[in-house]
């Protein structure tokens, strides 16, 4: 395994913050420096220091369940001086790693990790999100022909943040929808998608001229947000990290299959 993907992998740094770690030359492997990023280290068998602190393989991590507030950006700081999620979560998750992203605008459940490994797994993977949203205006035979088929846009920036750097965006199928109200003046559905692209619902809709006036995710895989207050924060329970253990064991399953090829 790489040496970037190891301390990845086994510690809150992410792959970004391992590689500085490693040029910077704060990174040791069996007492000897290492600058080389793609090291390669066995697990189990090499022994792996940054900055002095062993870095060992860990067998358990903690997950939570975090009720997002609208108001909030999912970011460590924000140049603009808005409310950021950790300026609401306790100090001792301070360090963990957001699974994805909602925007300002948006809330519901945002799930956090204090291992990076997992963030990754989860943030590439197609499992099911399910968001229930308000658009202005009604549902159109378009929008939902759209839903059913996926389409691809060259300019997708309607929707999109007016700092974003995204143009052209694929949305897949969806995998499915439930429309609750449709009425000229708005209209409210719960819908299913299995991939978390930059404000990817709201781009989709307003193509199509009706901007989002509401959206909040309700769950991530077998992970729901049910009664959480918003602003608050819960564990796993444990028929969800046994879910998630399932997930993150066919994970290394494929990684390993992959090294082989």
């Amino acid at each position: 395994m790489r040496l970037n993907k190891y301390i990845a992998h086994h510690s809150s740094y992410s792959r970004r913050e391992a590689d500085k770690a490693i040029l910077d030359g704060y990174v040791r492997v069996d007492g000897e420096v290492q600058d080389n990023p793609a090291t390669q280290v066995e697990e189990g068998v090499n022994i792996v220091y940054v900055s002095g602190k062993q870095v060992s393989v860990r067998d358990k991590h903690t997950v939570i369940v975090y009720n997002k507030p609208k108001g909030e950006i999912v970011s460590k700081n924000d140049p603009r001086g808005r409310r950021t999620i950790y300026d609401g979560l306790e100090a001792k998750y301070k360090h963990f790693i957001p699974i994805g992203r909602l925007d300002y605008a948006s809330e519901g459940l945002l799930l956090l990790t204090d291992a990076s490994k997992i963030a990754t797994a989860l943030m590439g993977s197609d499992l099911e999100r399910i968001y229930k949203i308000k658009i202005k205006g009604e549902i159109t035979p378009d929008m939902e022909d759209a839903m059913l088929k996926g389409m691809t846009l060259d300019d997708a920036s309607a929707g999109g943040h007016e700092y974003s750097k995204v143009t052209s965006m694929t949305f897949k199928p969806f995998i499915g929808y439930k429309i609750q109200k449709n009425t000229p003046n708005y209209s409210i559905l719960k819908v299913a998608i299995s991939e978390g692209k930059n404000r990817e619902l709201r781009r989709f809709f307003a193509h199509f001229g009706a901007e989002v006036a509401d959206l909040k995710r309700l769950s991530f895989a077998e992970i729901e947000l049910n009664n959480l207050p918003t602003g608050k924060v819960r564990f796993l329970s444990r028929s969800e990290y046994s879910a998630l253990g399932k997930f993150m064991k066919e994970e290394r399953k494929k990684e390993k299959e992959k090294e082989r090829a």
